[in-house]
C-alpha cells in the first residue's frame, strides 16, 4: 500500500499506519498459546487472603453500626411483643385514654 516517492495533496496515502513509510524492521513479538496460559492461577488463594486483609482493615468501620442496629432491632421487637401482650396492655391501658 505504501510506497516511496513524494506524496502530493489529494493523493491517497493508504490506510492509517500505512502512510508511505518503509516497513519497520527489528520488532520482535512474542505470543503464548491460549492452552498454555493460566488465567486463574492463584485466584482462590489471593481472594481468600485479600478478603481477610480487607475485612481486618475495615471491620471497625462497619461492625459497630451493625451491632448497634442489631441490638436496637432486638430491643424494638421485644418491646413490641411486650406492649402487645396482656401484661403490657394492662400496664399502659391508662395512658391511652
Amino acid at each position: 500500500m505504501g510506497g516511496g516517492g513524494e506524496k502530493l495533496p489529494g493523493q491517497w496515502m493508504g490506510w492509517w499506519g500505512s502512510l508511505g513509510s518503509p516497513a519497520q524492521k527489528g520488532i520482535t513479538t512474542y505470543a503464548l498459546s491460549a492452552n498454555q496460559q493460566r488465567p486463574l492461577a492463584g485466584t482462590f488463594h489471593t481472594a481468600i487472603f485479600n478478603t481477610a486483609r480487607r475485612t481486618r482493615y475495615q471491620i471497625l468501620y462497619w461492625a459497630p453500626p451493625l451491632i448497634i442496629g442489631y441490638s436496637t432491632m432486638v430491643w424494638a421487637i421485644e418491646r413490641n411483643e411486650y406492649l402487645n401482650s396482656k401484661p403490657g396492655r394492662a400496664e399502659f391501658a391508662d395512658s391511652e385514654e
